[in-house]
């Protein structure tokens, strides 16, 4: 019994402390991946903002501005619907419900899911997470604040050829979900890998 109490006793006494500090690095890990999520929203948000006040500034009752040979064109623009001003025509309450209030709700299931999910993430894909909820932020602010006018000033394209008019709360929604999807996907190639690696050692 002494022997095996001997063998044991290096294992009772580094395992429970090696266990603890583990969990200690990964409590610090999620809480520096929520911090970096809650700052690269915020900066979002606020990039959002200060370009939509500088176009209200310099692109108000203005005509298109054109640059790189009309490949950019700035041109203030208030839209009322989502995007490519779609829905723009509905009445009230209907409005509100469907660009304002849904899309509210889906931004805090969001909000949630990243928070509680965080920890398993890697930091593209935390940046990816905050570009969507900064972007999606960004234009309900508009919405609530300025009676559903959301103002959008960039267009891209090359002669006919042309995007709609954006802003770059919808860059950060766009980047966002491409990098997710290219995560997501990367994510699924390598677990299918796995498995088949797997099943041919077996």
């Amino acid at each position: 019994m002494l022997i095996i109490s001997e063998t044991f006793k290096p294992v009772f006494h580094s395992g429970p402390n090696t266990f603890i500090a583990k969990h200690k690095n990964y409590g610090m890990k999620s809480k520096i991946k929520i911090f970096l999520f809650l700052i690269l929203s915020l900066a979002f948000i606020s990039c959002d903002r200060v370009t939509k006040d500088l176009a209200k500034e310099h692109l108000m009752n203005k005509g298109p501005a054109s640059y790189f040979h009309d490949t950019l064109r700035l041109e203030y623009v208030e839209n009322t619907g989502a995007a490519l001003s779609l829905g723009a025509g509905l009445p009230q309450p209907y409005n509100f419900l469907l660009l304002s209030l849904i899309p509210m709700l889906f931004l805090l299931a969001l909000f949630i899911y990243a928070i509680m999910k965080i920890k398993g993430f890697d930091w593209i894909r935390v940046l990816a997470f905050a570009l969507v909820f900064a972007g999606g932020a960004g234009n309900i602010t508009d919405r609530v604040l300025f009676d559903r006018h959301v103002t959008d000033f960039m267009n891209l394209g090359i002669q006919n050829i042309r995007t709609g008019i954006f802003n770059v709360a919808d860059v950060c929604i766009t980047a966002g979900v491409i990098v997710l999807f290219f995560s997501y996907r990367n994510e699924k190639t390598t677990s299918s890998g796995k498995v088949n690696l797997d099943s041919n050692n077996v």
